[in-house]
């Protein structure tokens, strides 16, 4: 249970880090948070709505119980990242940013399927 717990947590972590500190630029409408959105084709106007969705999802994952919640933040990661990789493939960026998503993906999956083993270990134990 202390591994699942460590790996659960180091994933996490670095979930949390990829979409709190993407939630920031956003939130405040950044000037280049602004120009990538101009260059993917998005109205400015979503920004600060895409940033308090993240932070939500940080908050729903942070705070303890409420798994249904935690069940759509893990979500809602997964579909902005989709949706942020499609966008860059759509207007023709590089390949080789593809790679950022790739590992945003991996935290996402790494955090949720350690989120489910921590689940059933500790029902386990509480069933003994």
């Amino acid at each position: 249970m202390r591994r699942i717990n460590i790996f659960y947590w180091v994933f996490t972590v670095l979930m949390l880090a990829l979409m709190g500190v993407g939630a920031i630029p956003d939130l405040l409408s950044a000037p280049d948070a602004v120009e990538l959105f101009a260059h993917l084709g998005y109205p400015a106007y979503l920004l600060p709505f895409l940033g308090v969705a993240k932070l939500l999802g940080v908050v729903a994952i942070l705070v303890p119980g409420f798994p249904r919640v935690k069940e759509w933040a893990y979500a809602g990661f997964v579909i902005d990242l989709t949706g942020a990789m499609y966008s860059t493939i759509a207007v023709g960026d590089p390949p080789g940013g593809l790679v950022f998503f790739l590992i945003g993906y991996l935290v996402i999956i790494g955090s949720y399927v350690l989120y489910h083993k921590r689940l059933r270990a500790a029902s386990r134990n509480h069933a003994k």
